[in-house]
């Protein structure tokens, strides 16, 4: 059992949260506390619960989020500060972050930034951007520069000087830390323990990583510097090895003895000469290995050795390790590559280490080790051989390239993938080991640096950033929170891990626990199910097989949600991960092993699974979408030049630090269901359950307190678990759980849709488009879902923000065997527009023109027409692009880049600014409000509250309109039997359409209330509400979006109710040998009407353009040739972490930019602005294209999205990718194909 387990079912203290059970998240984060008999010290250290087995706390204290503090009681700064510095959303990840930085603080109570940013490598948040999270615990470091860093931004500015601005919160008001004032130790637990004893009493017990880390830096410390290279080396992987959480408990034996191939230490061991020495447990005898006389440290009992007295037998066991001190004349590095920088596994490691002749620069000794290249770690044998008495010159580079690239070779097929990638780093880390060495001869002055590069190194970071908010004006009263940077209403309770998520909800007295099994065929016939083994199985209480359609209603008018589940219990399979049955057991465990226990036969069925294949199968859904305005013919004649192109855009993983969750609660009459769900869909929730179970709609209740995370992600694809989870509930007439492990989430639920582009340009000399015929291809997967929506969207965002008079956008859905994608923030748009920058990107290079200038001259002005003929008013678009300029400082920075560029070889800037427009429509919601007769207020509405703050800018529009301060006005939950039939809290229009519902109420209220005001009119609230004349002080508010809809046969109507407006300009550097980047700055200027609140909204900007930049650079979703999802965690699924936020960032939210279509003047800003972090993505490419240039490359050139490490690398073409060609498309078959 793990610690985790036995905290959320044993004891009950659920603040502590499942996010992957891989210890990728840090959502289970704790703090240990362990004495230390022989120190007398007391050790305290973050681990991760999900990962800690019970049985290895013996004298341990274990201290969760609610043993440091609660609402209730008091809270802990550490707890405080996060939440009033805004710096928790949807909170799931919030308690894991609390531990982090109090483990932090016991250890070190007055942290410097860089031991604050170290402290959360192991944490990951979806929903912040993390930017608070930082400011907030700035707090406890006096900050990162003291102010002096002033002239180049400091993290102590906020906005320009000459402008007021209202602080998102003030630090002079939270409680003081005092580090005295802690939990103590339990004394009982300072007992005496067996302390090992050692052979060489000088030696010194080696617990875990960081410890290994700290006594390395110790000896740094007071050795020679010649004596260090090695540690240097060792204390540079484990810089970036996991995160802190995992170093804390990681042994540097199990390290070894795991033989990943892609271990980031093995390497370092191997080319240093390390010695390891085994023990045999029965004989006692000692066996020592020296690591540089071995092919590869290889796996457990499987001999990669060709020495079979170095083969580890099962009696054996690694005692130690012995790290040499380097020699004169020695230098090693190691190095690391991987898709993130923190936290996670390596694409391909290296260590080299030579050795001079002393007072020459010849070779004496050469070990080059790499992981990632075969099973194993291994030496380059050959390569080094053949340098050894060579001069350390360009000869010796010339030679080492090719006999590298003749060595470390990968079949095409390899797992893993990135063949030409991982080749092509085995060059590109040498040529920097060379280029260091070189500069350190030259300190030497053995030679002299003859090259003219230095070796190339990313910029370091000190984050800066700068939030410029509206103003309130002046004389609003102060009860009047409409405006106000107002604090999350569950902010606290999320900190102090008493907010309730629906896995919290205690266990019922006899409750059960259902797993899904589910198809590993991508495409297939059902033959046989043997379930005998699992009926067998401990705590089994039934496995379902019946079959339970959904869609054969017939004249249904909900057909669109009908179609999302065609059946749960299935004889044919259409992609693996579909639900063929469910096994109820009376344990999470149980229910799990019995479902793995089931035995499937299949019969393969031809399966399409990338876009390409199903363009060549004609594989789509119905109808093929066509938005047509002016005359293409016309345009293109017109042009003085055409080009075409295109572009394919991965993926994404909604990545929810919380999983889907549903609990079925059978009410024992007339077919009464309760349903707990972590849904954004209440009402879709009800109707579906409701036809699953056969019964009318009125017998479901469905009650959605908050989710740790939706983002699209769980408008629809919810009920494919719920349906199944009410269906077995009702089988057996008890309540059943089920909440999907990260990997199964990630299997079944499907993502953003991948989309392929192709497009053909006409433009003018000037720059100006003059005609466009752009077409998009969506992968659909297995079923519609919503993807016919989210197409749809994609082609109204065609044209991004760009006036083109002449264009027809067509749009392919797409039919895969894939798990069916659905709604992700954007929904369609992001990948419409990212089209569209692509060709407007490429329009630029091909006329050597600016691409700011060429953006600027197509940019839309006040009263054009868009392609589905909607007149664009109340626009704002010109003033953000020359706010964004000149926040950004755009012309001095283009200044600064070329010349960076043109001083650096081996790493380049780019810099890019990007506009977007984004439409915002949907239908209708409905409200309710409650006052009692202490005055109190009860309100409810049809939006769910994710983390987006929407419940409480809900009560913001309450307060003001019922003149009451939001501290009188509570919302309790969603449900379905408060506010019926509401639509999905999605579309970024929550805040419009439930809080006009919102006003509508309380409106209706005051009115019934005026005359009492009228009569007293000195009363207080309380006065006025009185029950004593029969007043109905409750009332429901509706509110429906006036005058929508589009017909794509005319293209004629109003597609959108307005438009939301921004631009980003952001700079980036680049790594041309390695392909990683650094985002250095970001200035984000985002017209959201009059905020509600800005500290909310300034979130949702953050939160979204994070999510962005992992969609454009980052995230990617690997699919084997089968359709097998190959990343399904946050091992092998990266998503941005703390190191991953500009080094400057700037935002502000476009002043005195009314909205009279929304409430309040506000507008909407959950998914517009997650575009903006294509200005990254362009930005690269705008670096990308400087190193070309040195390769002797110029003109538009095509790259894909993701930006990857991968992809950068391969597109600066050079000397060494040359060295490293692909194999032929066709001659091999893939690891992962881009689906």
């Amino acid at each position: 059992m793990t610690l985790l387990t036995y905290l959320r079912r044993k004891l009950g203290l659920t603040g502590t949260k499942l996010g992957c059970a891989e210890g990728g998240c840090g959502a289970c984060t704790v703090m240990v506390s362990r004495y230390q008999t022989h120190t007398q010290q007391l050790l305290h250290y973050a681990v991760n619960a999900c990962l800690a087995p019970l049985c290895s706390l013996h004298l341990v204290a274990v201290t969760t989020v609610e043993g440091i503090g609660s609402v209730a009681r008091k809270l802990h700064p550490v707890q405080e500060r996060i939440a009033r510095a805004h710096g928790s959303q949807c909170g799931f990840c919030t308690p894991g972050i609390v531990m982090s930085m109090y483990a932090l603080l016991r250890n070190n109570p007055t942290p410097k930034m860089a031991d604050v940013e170290e402290a959360f490598q192991g944490n990951l948040c979806r929903c912040t951007g993390y930017r608070p999270i930082l400011e907030g615990y700035k707090t406890f470091t006096g900050g990162c520069c003291g102010g002096k860093g002033r002239e180049n931004g400091c993290c102590m500015a906020n906005g320009n000087g000459a402008e007021k601005t209202t602080p998102l919160f003030t630090a002079t008001d939270f409680a003081p830390f005092d580090p005295t004032q802690e939990v103590i130790f339990p004394p009982e637990l300072m007992v005496n323990t067996h302390t090992p004893k050692h052979k060489h009493s000088e030696l010194e017990l080696i617990h875990d990583l960081n410890h290994m880390g700290a006594v390395l830096k110790e000896m740094v410390k007071t050795l020679p510097p010649h004596q260090n290279e090695v540690f240097l080396a060792v204390l540079e992987q484990l810089r970036w090895f996991a995160g802190l959480q995992i170093r804390n408990v990681a042994a540097v034996g199990g390290n070894i003895m795991t033989a990943s191939p892609i271990s980031d230490l093995n390497p370092v061991f191997m080319a240093a000469g390390c010695k390891l020495t085994l023990m045999d447990k029965g004989t006692h005898t000692h066996t020592h290995i020296h690591l540089c006389d071995i092919p590869g440290i290889c796996f457990l009992l499987r001999s990669e050795f060709t020495d079979k007295t170095t083969t580890l037998r099962p009696q054996e066991v690694l005692l130690s390790i012995e790290i040499p001190y380097s020699k004169k004349n020695q230098f090693v590095s190691a190095f690391k590559q991987s898709p993130r920088r923190e936290d996670d596994i390596s694409i391909v490691t290296a260590a080299m280490s030579v050795t001079i002749t002393p007072g020459t620069d010849v070779v004496e000794d050469l070990g080059l080790s790499y992981g990632g290249m075969a099973a194993t770690t291994v030496l380059a044998k050959k390569t080094a051989s053949r340098l050894l008495g060579r001069r350390w010159g360009e000869g010796l580079l010339e030679e080492a390239c090719s006999s590298l690239a003749e060595e470390m070779t990968l079949d095409p097929s390899a797992p893993g993938g990135m063949v030409t990638y991982r080749q092509t780093l085995t060059l590109s880390l040498f040529y920097k080991f060379y280029l260091m060495v070189l500069q350190k001869l030259r300190i030497y002055q053995v030679t002299t640096l003859t090259t003219g590069f230095t070796v190339p190194a990313l910029a370091s970071r000190c984050v800066s950033v700068t939030c410029v908010l509206q103003a309130v004006p002046e004389g609003r009263s102060q009860d009047d929170a409409v405006g106000r940077p107002m604090m999350h209403l569950s902010a606290l309770k999320q900190a102090t891990g008493e907010a309730v998520y629906c896995d919290d909800v205690p266990l019922y007295e006899n409750e059960l626990y259902l797993a899904l099994v589910t198809s590993s065929k991508a495409h297939a016939n059902i033959l046989s199910i043997d379930s005998s083994a699992a009926e067998q199985m401990p705590g089994v209480t039934v496995i379902a097989r019946h079959q339970v359609r959904l869609s054969d209603q017939s004249g249904d008018s909900d057909s669109l949600m009908s179609r999302l589940v065609t059946f749960l219990f299935s004889v044919q399979v259409t992609c693996v991960g579909h639900i063929i049955g469910a096994v109820v057991a009376d344990t999470q465990l149980h229910a799990q092993r019995a479902a793995k226990a089931v035995r499937i036969q299949y019969e393969e069925l031809p399966a399409v699974v990338t876009i390409q294949e199903a363009i060549a199968a004609q594989s789509f859904y119905q109808p093929i979408r066509t938005i047509q305005k002016g005359d293409l013919e016309v345009g293109f004649k017109q042009a003085d030049h055409i080009l075409e192109g295109e572009m394919h855009i991965g993926g994404q993983e909604h990545f929810y630090l919380e999983t889907n969750v549903t609990l079925a609660v059978p009410r024992g009459e007339d077919g009464e269901m309760e349903v707990f769900a972590s849904t954004q869909s209440a009402s879709k929730t009800q109707s579906l359950v409701a036809k699953a179970l056969g019964v009318p709609a009125n017998r479901v209740v469905v009650r959605v307190k908050r989710m740790g995370g939706g983002f699209g992600g769980k408008e629809s694809r919810t009920t494919v678990l719920s349906t199944v989870v009410a269906v077995a509930a009702n089988k057996l007439k008890r309540p059943v759980r089920c909440m999907l492990d990260r990997d199964e989430d990630m299997l079944i639920t499907g993502g953003r849709h991948p989309f392929y582009g192709k497009y053909k340009v006409g433009f003018l000399n000037s720059g100006k488009v003059v005609a466009l015929d752009v077409s998009y291809y969506s992968n659909t997967g297995n079923s519609m879902d919503l993807s016919l929506s989210v197409l749809e969207r994609a082609l109204f965002h065609m044209e991004n923000s760009y006036s083109v008079a002449n264009v027809r956008g067509r749009g392919y859905l797409c039919r895969t065997n894939l798990p069916s994608n659905t709604a992700f923030r954007g929904f369609g748009g992001p990948q419409g527009m990212m089209v569209t920058e692509s060709w407007m990107n490429d329009v630029a290079q091909s006329l050597g023109k600016p691409s700011e200038e060429v953006r600027r001259l197509n940019l839309y002005v006040e009263g054009e027409l868009t392609p589905y003929n909607q007149i664009l008013d109340q626009f704002t678009l010109d003033r953000c692009w020359d706010e964004c300029l000149s926040r950004s400082v755009y012309q001095e920075r283009r200044a600064a880049v070329d010349l960076y560029n043109r001083q650096n070889r081996w790493t380049k800037r780019g810099l890019a600014i990007v506009p977007t427009k984004f439409g915002i429509s949907f239908t209708a919601a409905g409200a309710l409000a409650h006052i009692y007769t202490d005055g109190s207020v009860l309100l409810t509405h049809g939006g769910t509250e994710m983390g987006q703050g929407l419940h409480t800018k809900m009560v913001q529009v309450a307060s003001r309109v019922l003149g009451i301060p939001c501290s009188k006005i509570h919302i309790s939950e969603t449900s379905t039997n408060t506010v019926p039939n509401t639509s999905p809290t999605a579309a970024s229009a929550s805040s419009d359409l439930n809080g006009a519902a919102v006003q509508n109420a309380c409106e209706t209220l005051m009115k019934r209330l005026e005359p009492y005001k009228t009569k007293n009119p000195k009363g207080t609230w309380e006065d006025w509400v009185t029950y004593f004349d029969r007043v109905n002080l409750s009332a429901n508010g509706f509110y429906k979006t006036p005058d929508l809809g589009y017909d794509f046969d005319s293209n004629s109507g109003r597609a959108f109710n307005y438009f939301s407006y921004g631009v980003a300009c952001s700079e980036v550097e680049i790594d041309c040998l390695t392909g990683a980047h650094r985002n250095l700055s970001t200035t984000i200027v985002m017209d959201v009407g009059h905020s509600l609140n800005p500290a909310i909204d300034i979130g949702q900007v953050e939160g979204a353009f994070m999510q962005g930049l992992g969609l454009f650079t980052l995230e990617e979703l690997h699919y084997s040739p089968q359709g097998v999802l190959l990343t399904r965690g946050p091992g092998s699924y990266k998503i941005p972490a703390f190191g991953d936020i500009p080094t400057q960032l700037t935002v502000s939210l476009l002043r005195d930019a009314p909205n009279d279509k929304a409430i309040f003047a506000s507008k909407a800003v959950g998914e517009p602005p997650l575009f903006l972090a294509a200005s990254v993505f362009y930005a690269i490419k705008d670096a990308i294209s400087a190193a070309r240039v040195e390769s002797g490359i110029s003109g538009p050139f095509r790259l894909d999205s993701p930006a990857s490490a991968e992809r950068i690398r391969n597109a600066c073409s050079d000397r060494f990718t040359k060295l490293c060609p692909p194999a032929e498309p066709g001659t091999f078959r893939p690891w992962s194909v881009q689906v």
